[in-house]
């Protein structure tokens, strides 16, 4: 009997292992099923904008096309600001005629467009405007001082046709303006404009074509795998650490009276630490005073720029990068320009020229709430969505100063 019983007590456990084995395994499989289908993006909902009066817009578009299969293609006539600082700006009627009306008209026979690509030689921002971040001094109408980045305007295409889209009042840091609050803020699915409204816009920009070119050679060579190196989060505790159990918050009201408090970023930036460090995905999180250089192989940058009270233009400049690397820098103008330049606020423009990927800028004061949350966009970007949609889920604004550069595809945690 003794000997029976054990037989069927182990028949039994035999059946229970096999049982959780194949529970297991279902798992996995639902698992790699929604990791696939959050990365289920296509070149066929994209729009790749051209500007045919900049031969380096056109060299750009047509490289992108090519590598990536782009079949929706747009061309339009605007400034070439690929060669003249001067052109990087565009008065909002000619942006009205020139960029956003061919655009809209585009979209509207084409219903399945989530992303949008624009080129060197387009113009990054829009000067008088009742959307967007100006001088509080200015003596100006407010309704014609704003200058949001077109890239950021563009993303908020049709937000007026929705009752419940936010319009905000923002001051702080010596700007006033408004924005919208974005719709796909912290959203935890893949993008799509029917659900969420807008766009999904970024640049192939930097200082040169070849710079522009290299963000595509570099988000295609992610899809063999992703290089060994580090994200590197540098925190100046001059401004103090916050709370990093506090997630980032939403925006809740119609009106923003003054920017966060600086401590807020540096609890984010611990925050995203944290996150990597249980999911094994290696960093380095630097809490002295020192601003940070010499690393190369970075595959992720995080920190305050030349705000950083300890900045180092030459430590700045020590910075090299691994292809699928993205960075955010606390900076208000560190995209105002994508041409060379002397003085003023570190650029992200010199990342790109080190090998970033992906990144984001502001071409004018956007207060600290703007920055894409470290945290959130890290989850989302190891956690397999699309560059674009992690640093759109991570922003909060849209017809604001935000500009996201690098191929929206980029997506090397896919796996």
């Amino acid at each position: 009997m003794k000997l029976h019983h054990h037989s069927s007590s182990t028949f039994l456990w035999s059946r229970i292992k096999t049982h959780f084995v194949w529970l297991l395994i279902i798992s996995l499989l639902s698992m790699r099923t929604q990791a696939a289908h959050i990365n289920q993006r296509s070149a066929d909902e994209v729009l790749l904008v051209i500007n045919t009066n900049s031969p380096i817009s056109q060299a750009i578009g047509e490289d992108y096309a090519q590598k990536r299969s782009v079949k929706n293609i747009l061309s339009i006539q605007c400034p070439d600001s690929a060669l003249s600082t001067q052109n990087e700006a565009i008065k909002l009627t000619d942006y009205a005629q020139s960029i956003e009306t061919p655009v809209r008209t585009y979209l509207a026979a084409h219903t399945n467009i989530d992303f949008i690509v624009l080129t060197k030689g387009i113009p990054i921002r829009i000067t008088g405007s009742d959307m967007g971040s100006c001088d509080e001094h200015s003596h100006a109408p407010r309704e014609i001082r704003g200058h949001p980045a077109v890239d950021s305007c563009l993303a908020a295409l049709d937000y007026t046709n929705f009752p419940n889209a936010l319009k905000i009042d923002i001051t702080g840091s010596g700007a006033i303006g408004c924005a919208y609050s974005n719709r796909y803020w912290n959203a935890t699915e893949p993008f799509s404009h029917t659900k969420f409204g807008g766009y999904l816009v970024t640049r192939l920009d930097g200082y040169t074509e070849t710079d522009a070119k290299a963000l595509v050679t570099e988000s295609l060579a992610t899809e063999h795998g992703l290089t060994h190196g580090k994200i590197l989060f540098d925190v100046q505790p001059i401004f103090g650490l916050g709370d990093k159990t506090t997630p980032p918050a939403p925006i809740t009201g119609p009106i923003i009276l003054r920017e966060s408090p600086w401590d807020t970023y540096n609890a984010d930036l611990q925050r995203a630490h944290a996150l990597l460090t249980q999911r094994g995905i290696p960093d380095e999180l630097d809490l002295t005073p020192t601003f940070i250089g010499s690393r190369s192989n970075l595959l992720g940058y995080f920190s305050w720029g030349s705000n950083d009270a300890r900045y180092s233009s030459a430590a700045y400049q020590t910075l090299f990068f691994a292809p699928g690397a993205l960075s955010d820098t606390a900076v208000s103008t560190c995209a105002r320009t994508f041409l060379p330049t002397q003085g003023g606020q570190s650029l992200l423009a010199d990342l790109i020229a080190h090998g970033l990927t992906c990144g984001k800028g502001y071409v004018d004061e956007p207060l600290l709430q703007a920055n894409a949350s470290p945290s959130i966009v890290l989850d989302r970007y190891t956690s397999g969505y699309t560059m674009a949609e992690s640093f759109y889920a991570a922003s909060r604004f849209v017809s604001w100063e935000d500009v996201v550069v690098g191929d929206p595809l980029c997506c090397p945690y896919r796996k």
